[in-house]
């Protein structure tokens, strides 16, 4: 897809160039690619930080956001998220600035079991309970807006999830699940409050790290954070948990009413088709496992 072409690229040895020239401290550095996802290219350094470039111009204004949020809501959450801590400059013919993190202990969760998965929710809960509860003007007045995509709208994006749904049935990466398709045609619009919290705004399988006992140790790509309605991150309670997860989930987090659950189905669903495809595109199998859990995952309870 064009939206997922890339504008720049940096490679390994011109991200070596601009951090070793920019940040001499470091020097000589030992450097590995963690990946490239939708908007950065993300590189590990010295085994003790990670730098993001963006890929794309509309990166760069997401990493601007991060670089003013992350360090003031860092220590008001219970889950590690990255810090900004190096802020480099467009040289050698890369345009745009670049951010360096601490590293956030951990690594991107592999094929988990119920049980493996649900052992975090207790820790994904006061996580998203802290960050739901942030000061909306503070979020604002660090440069966060408010959700222009519209993310919890199902007028809008319900044509492009049976959009998206179709490519995916057309490359045989989904077998047509009734399921899915009652879901899809049960759904109508819901009204909702469009900005009641800061969000992560991403809230996905790739965007946690888990530890050697497949427990959560931390959430990362902050750039898509904005002002809007909590189903935006509550989707990934159905992406992720079993039936009873999501039950001790919630006594944590606290109950939210049915068109919130429904949103955050909707979402969690609409979420997992997009990264399938992608993971398609980009051969990545992984994340194709990955996200056909996600969408089983998301239909449990489902009739």
């Amino acid at each position: 897809m064009d939206a997922w072409k890339p504008q720049h690229v940096v490679s390994k040895k011109l991200a070596t160039t601009l951090i070793e020239e920019q940040f001499p401290v470091l020097k000589p550095i030992e450097i590995r690619e963690l990946g490239k996802g939708f908007d950065n290219t993300v590189f590990q350094v010295n085994g003790q930080y990670v730098f993001r470039f963006p890929r794309k111009e509309i990166a760069v204004e997401l990493l601007e956001k991060e670089k003013n949020l992350l360090p003031v809501i860092e220590n008001k959450l219970s889950l590690p998220i990255p810090k900004p801590i190096m802020v480099g400059e467009a040289d050698h013919g890369y345009p745009w600035f670049f951010l360096g993190y601490d590293n956030v202990p951990g690594a991107p969760p592999g094929l988990l079991s119920d049980d493996q998965r649900d052992q975090s929710a207790e820790a994904i809960a006061e996580f998203l309970k802290d960050l739901h509860s942030f000061p909306v003007d503070e979020a604002k007045r660090l440069g966060v807006s408010e959700d222009e995509l519209q993310r919890p709208n199902i007028s809008l994006r319900k044509p492009q999830l049976v959009e998206n749904l179709e490519k995916a049935y057309m490359q045989d990466l989904l077998s047509r699940d009734e399921r899915l398709g009652s879901f899809i045609q049960s759904l109508k619009p819901i009204s909702f409050k469009p900005s009641i919290c800061l969000v992560h705004g991403d809230f996905h399988i790739r965007n946690i790290l888990v530890d050697v006992e497949n427990r959560i140790s931390g959430v990362i790509d902050w750039g898509d954070s904005v002002i809007g309605h909590p189903s935006v991150d509550l989707s990934f309670i159905y992406s992720f948990f079993s039936e009873q997860g999501r039950e001790h989930f919630y006594d944590i987090y606290g109950q939210v009413d049915e068109e919130t659950k429904t949103l955050a189905k909707f979402i969690s669903i609409y979420i997992s088709v997009v990264l399938l495809l992608y993971g398609h595109e980009f051969d990545d199998k992984t994340l194709v496992q990955l996200a056909r859990g996600s969408i089983d995952n998301a239909l449990l309870g489902v009739d």
